[in-house]
């Protein structure tokens, strides 16, 4: 029986959901949090790794030669050195699909949230504003109609295009930049150039993997090429936008507002520009966490060490 170790299971399973399925395939253990120097020492003579945010490197693995599998519970990989992994004959898979719907949803609503800021005036009602006011109505913060204007998404992938159906219900015109263009983006949006994008954008959304080629895609530079009281929404990656660059354009009012669900570095850390500014929304990393979701991401993380034990591993990211 294969000997299992989960070494950060509380994201996933804060305990609502049953580790069962796991626990079926071989000798099971689970933490719900591995601090770095206790990594190789939990791995022990595990054949299976399962990780979420803790990172599998090189050293580990040659601290562990019995690993014969590392299952990411999560779509990014970056925490695996999946060339290591490779070398040693380890497949890694990841868990594609499990969050489509969860971030499309999550996308729109930071739109709507900044757009009627409807948190922020039912707290001013409870605290007694609207029962002083002289009129039948009140609003202290400027509120957006979407119908007739653009939404711009970098990244057209599933979660985009989920999302951009979602916006498209509301009157808006679909524009997308992405290197590979698909047939069902183009029954969404016009597909345009990054340039065309930024310049024509109401609203540009981020919805591409972090690599090289879009590390800080969102720039000082590439503000600058948009419309004056943009909206730009992030719950991708956080370091697809340099903070500082638009923390500035925030301040400048170059950017109307931001809605954020990502950050550089994770858990945030004070001093991150984006805590002190205007009109910023800022959400811990949650787009992804619908209980539903989350049953998604396990089901598939463990069909996927299903069909390695079976011999025809799926989802692999290393092949």
């Amino acid at each position: 029986m294969s000997k299992i170790v989960i070494l950060d299971g509380y994201t996933l399973n804060p305990g609502d959901l049953s580790w069962e399925g796991f626990k079926k395939l071989g000798d099971f253990k689970v933490y719900d949090r591995t601090p770095a120097e206790e990594i190789v020492g939990r791995i022990g003579d595990a054949e299976i790794i399962i990780t979420n945010k803790t990172p599998i490197t090189e050293e580990t693995l040659k601290a562990c030669p019995k690993t014969k599998y590392i299952g990411v519970l999560a779509t990014g990989y970056n925490v695996v050195d999946i060339s290591a992994a490779k070398a040693r004959g380890i497949p890694v898979t990841n868990i594609p699909t499990y969050g489509t719907e969860a971030v499309g949803q999550f996308t729109i609503a930071l739109l709507l949230e900044i757009c009627h800021r409807i948190g922020h005036h039912s707290n001013v009602v409870k605290a007694g504003k609207w029962q002083a006011c002289p009129d039948f109505c009140f609003w202290d913060y400027p509120l957006i109609g979407l119908s007739g204007k653009t939404m711009g998404f970098v990244g057209f992938g599933r979660i985009g295009q989920n999302a951009a159906k979602v916006a498209a219900a509301l009157g808006m015109r679909i524009v997308a930049y992405d290197e590979q263009q698909s047939d069902s983006g183009k029954a969404l949006a016009e597909y345009v150039s990054l340039d065309a994008l930024l310049a024509q954008s109401d609203v540009v959304s981020l919805h591409c993997p972090l690599t090289p080629a879009t590390e800080g895609i969102i720039n000082k530079e590439s503000i600058g090429k948009m419309k004056g009281g943009v909206i730009i929404i992030n719950t991708s990656r956080g370091p697809l936008i340099v903070e500082q660059d638009l923390a500035d354009a925030l301040n400048s009012g170059k950017v109307f507002a931001a809605g954020v669900d990502v950050v550089s570095v994770e858990p945030i850390k004070e001093g991150n520009p984006l805590l002190t500014v205007e009109n910023c929304l800022i959400t811990p990393h949650i787009a992804w966490a619908p209980k539903d979701s989350r049953q998604k991401l396990m089901n598939i993380a463990v069909s996927n060490l299903e069909t390695f034990l079976s011999g025809k591993p799926q989802n692999v990211v290393n092949p």
